[in-house]
């Protein structure tokens, strides 16, 4: 069966069930989420303020446990293999799920197969394209004539080989005809920090830089998203300049494969109950800029697919590769 078919077929299911009564049975104990990521992270913030608050609807803690490493292929191997009684599930970043499996030669899952989509959790609806303040810039326009004409081109911080930071910049260097050359780092924090001392002109990074660019001590020119951004609203969208330029992440909660429908359920009702908790959107608000994202079972299967054609196209494109 295709991607598109698979998380299609599991939508389906899941939004039937969803309508229907007789979930109450479950869960009769404690509900277990493993994090992609070490704590302090995206997804263990959401996954850590969504367990709190799912604790009383269910009547059972949701235990939060981090297993990092391996870009969190560590973490979805432990939950793919875990029984599918709904008490085993695992919060991951979007990457894990539509970059991973075309930049590794060897998956220890099959992700479209052997896990399948509980619900989305948060969104970050845009990237931000900044600059050192020392780069002759002050708008995007400017940006753009400016790196087709900079010899030697510009380069640009991403937080890593086949990053989607990374993947924003060559998304723009197609769309404009523009030419950077990239230098990865170990992660978002050590990409802004290289920009900001200079080390290079330019860098896509999360909601979180916003600050400093209202320091100073970056240059903010445009956001990724399909909206502005609410922390920097006079920064126009690239898609204004660039129709169907768009980049924009997501988290959300995956189960093994054979979870009893009901179960799956029970826990994607709560979660859409708990997002639409206004405490909820400012908490996430302060992990990084992220937003409760809600979705019914069939738009967020539509949206994985989407993202799996994309980002298989772009990893090709860049040649990304990881042989382990």
């Amino acid at each position: 069966m295709s991607t598109r078919n698979f998380f299609l077929a599991a939508g389906v299911a899941l939004g039937c069930v969803l309508a229907s009564p007789g979930n109450a049975q479950y869960p009769a104990r404690p509900i277990h989420w493993v994090v992609s990521v070490s704590p302090g992270g995206a997804p263990d913030t959401v996954a850590r303020v969504l367990g709190e608050k799912l604790q009383g609807p269910l009547g059972q803690p949701v235990v939060v446990e981090n297993r990092p490493g391996s870009n969190g292929n560590i973490a979805i191997d432990y939950v793919a293999h875990s029984a599918p009684d709904g008490y085993t599930m695992v919060v991951v970043a979007d990457s894990m799920i539509v970059i991973n499996p075309h930049m590794y030669k060897k998956m220890p899952v099959d992700v479209m197969k052997d896990i399948v989509p509980v619900a989305p959790i948060a969104a970050q609806a845009n990237f931000i394209l900044s600059v050192h303040p020392s780069v002759p810039v002050k708008t995007f326009p400017e940006f753009i004539e400016y790196a087709k004409k900079a010899n030697p081109p510009l380069a640009y911080a991403s937080a890593g080989n086949g990053s989607q930071h990374q993947m924003a910049m060559v998304m723009l260097e197609g769309a404009a005809g523009i030419k950077l050359v990239h230098v990865p780092y170990k992660g978002g924090a050590p990409a802004a920090a290289a920009t900001m001392a200079g080390e290079v002109s330019a860098m896509f990074s999360g909601a979180s830089s916003a600050g400093l660019i209202k320091a100073g001590k970056l240059r903010g020119l445009a956001v990724t998203g399909a909206k502005r951004s609410p922390q920097l609203p006079d920064l126009p969208r690239i898609g204004e300049f660039y129709p169907g330029y768009q980049l924009s992440t997501w988290i959300a909660l995956f189960a093994p494969a054979g979870v009893p429908e009901a179960a799956l359920a029970r826990i994607h009702g709560e979660i859409e109950k708990a997002l639409a908790l206004p405490d909820v959107a400012k908490r996430f608000n302060g992990a990084g800029g992220l937003e409760p994202y809600i979705a019914t079972p069939q738009e967020f299967a539509e949206r994985i697919h989407s993202d799996d054609e994309k980002y298989a196209k772009l990893v090709k494109l860049i040649g990304a590769r990881i042989d382990h």
